[in-house]
């Protein structure tokens, strides 16, 4: 079946063709993520005391604040049954009164130190300039503030490590917002990896393609905001979002090739920075491979997509020019079968895949259309239930690490010519 026919392969259907004996030989050769030892030098994270989180569980709903009114207004803090806006804060007029006009009666700031000493707070959102965000977050954390932050999590090594830093030692919880780890497809995709289902997925990668960034690089007083010129390898978590947690294995090697013109903001920008679009391919620390490819400027749709590739089974999400999201299976008689050398039997199969909105993981107020493919609800839920559960969230902040900081070095190989470049790995979040 190729996929130009019109019926669609539904969850229902494809997990109907999949035979006990093609999940027990997949489970063989899936490659258990490493849990590395965290580096010397940096603290062990505080032991949790009574504190934030059993007084807003005490009070009832989360008390969230949030800084940046643009993007920070996206969210559906305000449908959540254990969340309740109580601050908000921008420099602007405009932002502030879009703020409240969405979420409800909030008390308004202008000044962040200000904002952070507001009665009751529980947590900050955090979507303002990508410079700021390290900053910021840390800032909340200090003064006692569970934090979730728009991406990337920081703009260089020492910046990560300082984030890490602070969690360790405050005990609080950071989420970094990254979207591409809610779309329906790498939902889909991440559920599928744990059951074994593709077997090993030996190759994945990811695109994030964006032409038309020239007019977000100046305000309205035109002066220039923190995108003019900004590195593509900086912004890399809507491509590493979906590669990282669906191979569940970390890059630890990276080689990148950059590509840029003689544009004048490619020459004056705050970063140093000479391209346009980026591509780096990655070792995994399973010994595979994976191609991350960021684009400003580019004669192309625009897109975030993934493709992942396995030996039983790959996943191809919908491009920008109409091919749908399609899963190419070998199979024999609409099943997976494997015979006795652990070999696939069959053909290559591809199918359309009608892709589920996942919404029966929400609560029913949440179960609404949003922003990045229908991101938002689940991060807002993910983040308010993480606090009322006391438990790590799901893009935590070794999470947030694994995702930005192979951009960060991916970024320094363009730089030099595409050497090959070494990523440390920070670990995982304890158990």
């Amino acid at each position: 079946m190729t996929n130009e026919k019109v019926n669609h392969l539904t969850r229902r259907t494809f997990l109907s063709g999949i035979s006990a004996s093609a999940v027990a030989a997949a489970s063989v050769t899936k490659i258990a993520e490493a849990r590395p030892v965290s580096p010397a030098g940096l603290p062990t994270r505080a032991t949790r005391t009574p504190g934030a989180t059993a007084q807003h569980t005490a009070r009832g709903k989360v008390r969230i604040g949030i800084v940046g009114g643009n993007f920070g207004s996206s969210f559906q803090w305000y449908l959540h049954p254990d969340c309740t806006v109580a601050a908000v804060c921008d420099l602007r007029d405009d932002r502030l009164k879009k703020m409240v006009e969405v979420y409800g009666p909030a008390t308004t700031y202008k000044r962040f130190r200000e904002f952070l000493k507001h009665p009751g707070l529980d947590a900050v959102g955090v979507f303002t300039p990508a410079p700021l965000h390290v900053w910021m977050a840390i800032e909340a954390m200090k003064a006692g503030k569970h934090v979730i932050s728009a991406v990337p999590a920081g703009m260089s090594v020492e910046e990560l490590e300082e984030l890490l830093y602070t969690v360790r030692r405050t005990g609080m919880k950071y989420m970094m917002a990254e979207t591409s780890y809610y779309r329906p497809e790498i939902i889909t995709c991440r559920e599928w990896a744990r059951q074994s289902l593709f077997g090993t997925i030996f190759y994945s990668e990811a695109e994030y393609h964006h032409e038309g960034l020239i007019p977000l690089w100046y305000d309205e007083q035109g002066f220039p905001t923190w995108r003019l010129g900004f590195p593509p390898m900086h912004y890399p978590t809507h491509c590493t979002g979906m590669v990282v947690p669906v191979m569940g294995e970390r890059l630890v090697e990276v080689q990148a090739v950059g590509w840029g013109d003689d544009h004048e903001a490619l020459h004056t920008n705050q970063y140093n920075n000479p391209f346009w679009n980026s591509t780096a391919w990655f070792k995994t620390s399973g010994g595979h491979c994976a191609r991350v490819s960021i684009c400003w400027h580019v004669a192309a749709g625009g897109t975030e997509r993934g493709a992942f590739y396995g030996n039983l089974m790959s996943y191809l999400m919908e491009r920008p020019e109409g091919s749908p999201n399609t899963v190419v299976r070998i199979s024999k008689e609409g099943k997976t079968m494997i015979d006795a050398n652990g070999y696939p039997e069959g053909e290559v199969h591809m199918e359309a895949y009608k892709e589920s909105n996942h919404w029966e993981k929400l609560p029913e107020p949440l179960r609404v259309p949003t922003g990045h493919g229908g991101s938002h609800t689940f991060l807002t839920h993910e983040f308010i239930s993480s606090i009322a559960e006391d438990r790590w969230p799901a893009v935590n902040v070794y999470e947030a690490i694994a995702y930005t900081l192979p951009g960060i070095v991916a970024h320094q190989s363009a730089l030099h010519g595409g050497e090959s470049m070494k990523i440390k790995d920070y670990g995982a979040a304890p158990a």
